[in-house]
C-alpha cells in the first residue's frame, strides 16, 4: 500500500508538470545601455626638461666610445658609435712626433675649432681633410694632456663640426705617449 500512496501523490502533480513545459520562456531582459566608462584621468603635466646647462661640464656626452689601435709608425684613437664613421680621431705619427686631431664634418673648410678642458681653453686652426677637418699638434703640446686629464669630458666646437662633448679616456693619453716615447 505504501506504493499506491506514492503513486497517488505523483499523478496529481503530472498535469502541472506538463503544463509548466508549455509555458513560453520568459522574455529576455531588455538590453541595457553599457555602463558609462569613467572619464580618463588627466595626465599630470610634467615640467619641460630643464634647458641645457650653461656649464659645459654638465652637458651630455656625445654617444660613442674611444677605440685604440696600433698602426705601423704610430697609433690612433677614434671616437664614435661602433659600426659608424668616427666623429673624432687622434693619430700619432711617431716619426714626425705629431698628433693629428681629425674631426668629421659635413662641410669641410679651413677655419678654427675651440677646445675646452677643465684646465684649458684654446682655438686650433683646422684644414680640410678626408671626411672632415684636421689640426696637427706637436706631440709635446700640453693641450693633449689637458684633453686626456680633463675632469670627465672635454668639448670641441666649430663650424662644420658642431659640438662634440667627448669623454676624457686613457686612449687619448696613450696615443700622445706613443708619439712622445
Amino acid at each position: 500500500m505504501p506504493h499506491k500512496v506514492g503513486m497517488r501523490i505523483l499523478f496529481p502533480l503530472a498535469p502541472i508538470v506538463l503544463l509548466a513545459g508549455c509555458v513560453p520562456p520568459a522574455a529576455a531582459p531588455p538590453a541595457t545601455a553599457p555602463a558609462p566608462r569613467p572619464a580618463p584621468r588627466p595626465q599630470p603635466v610634467l615640467p619641460a626638461p630643464p634647458p641645457a646647462s650653461s656649464d659645459w661640464r654638465d652637458w651630455a656626452l656625445t654617444p660613442g666610445d674611444w677605440q685604440y689601435r696600433g698602426l705601423s709608425g704610430g697609433s690612433a684613437a677614434s671616437f664614435g658609435v661602433r659600426g659608424a664613421a668616427p666623429v673624432a680621431t687622434l693619430t700619432c705619427d711617431r716619426a714626425a712626433r705629431q698628433v693629428t686631431l681629425s674631426l668629421a664634418s659635413a662641410a669641410p673648410a679651413a677655419g678654427t675649432v675651440a677646445i675646452r678642458t677643465s684646465s684649458t681653453q684654446r682655438s686650433l686652426a683646422v684644414r680640410p681633410a678626408p671626411g672632415g677637418v684636421a689640426a696637427v699638434l706637436p706631440a709635446a703640446d700640453r693641450l693633449l694632456d689637458a684633453m686626456g686629464f680633463s675632469r670627465g669630458r672635454f668639448v670641441v666646437e666649430g663650424a662644420g663640426v658642431g659640438r662634440l662633448v667627448l669623454p676624457a679616456w686613457a686612449e687619448i693619453l696613450r696615443v700622445t705617449e706613443d708619439c712622445r716615447g
